[in-house]
């Protein structure tokens, strides 16, 4: 009756960081679309130029831990007269690593296409862009989708990062009920349950979303 007691207590805060969570990781997986798209297509352009910026930029994100890039963009970048709010650093930061790790995915997926599909469209006639639009990046998504959904199951997780620059998501949510009870293992479990229930979802939709590209493709 004690655990059921703390849990009830612990229950509103422990939920309204859980939000903060699914916030954060659905904000960034948008956030890190938006950017992964582009720096994958430009890394797989034939242009120099593009590629050389999309390559750094993915090894400074893959090649540098979370943690330090949550710091710098909060902490950093003030001493240079660019402020963030924490959800918005949070967001940032969340949402410039996964663009690194989701353009890697895509670009992999693009790679996997034939290139007898290329000449194939380029004899009809089509242009580069063209062909990546309608040939290409239809097959490449559907073939993405379980390593980008993998990414956005590891932002859920990543999010409890956040709690270092004073977020009250569920991992900080979850230390300040510790704080006043003094019952760390109980809320602890509570709070992997609840990231695992959040992963749980997530692998839903990404098995429906497979599920819809693998029919659409068959109808074809």
């Amino acid at each position: 009756m004690e655990l059921i007691a703390l849990l009830q207590e612990a229950a509103p805060v422990m939920l309204l960081g859980a939000g903060y969570t699914l916030l954060f990781a659905v904000a960034s997986m948008i956030g890190g679309l938006a950017l992964g798209v582009p720096v994958a297509l430009m890394r797989i352009a034939p242009w120099r130029l593009l590629r050389l910026p999309a390559s750094l930029y993915v090894s400074v994100m893959r090649g540098t831990p979370l943690l330090v890039q949550i710091f710098v963009i909060y902490y950093g970048l003030p001493s240079v007269g660019i402020e963030f709010t924490p959800v918005t650093a949070g967001v940032l930061a969340l949402s410039l690593n996964a663009g690194a790790y989701l353009s890697e995915s895509l670009r992999g997926a693009i790679r996997s296409i034939s290139e007898g599909q290329w000449r194939a469209s380029f004899s009809l006639g089509l242009g580069y862009w063209q062909t990546l639009g309608y040939i290409v990046m239809p097959q490449a998504l559907r073939v993405a989708v379980p390593s980008m959904s993998n990414t956005l199951i590891s932002l859920i997780k990543d999010t409890s990062l956040v709690s270092v620059i004073t977020m009250t998501e569920l991992m900080l949510a979850t230390k300040e009920v510790i704080a006043t009870t003094f019952q760390p293992l109980p809320l602890y479990i509570a709070a992997a349950v609840i990231y695992w229930c959040l992963s749980l979802f997530f692998e839903f939709l990404q098995r429906r979303a497979e599920q819809r590209l693998n029919r659409a493709h068959l109808s074809r």
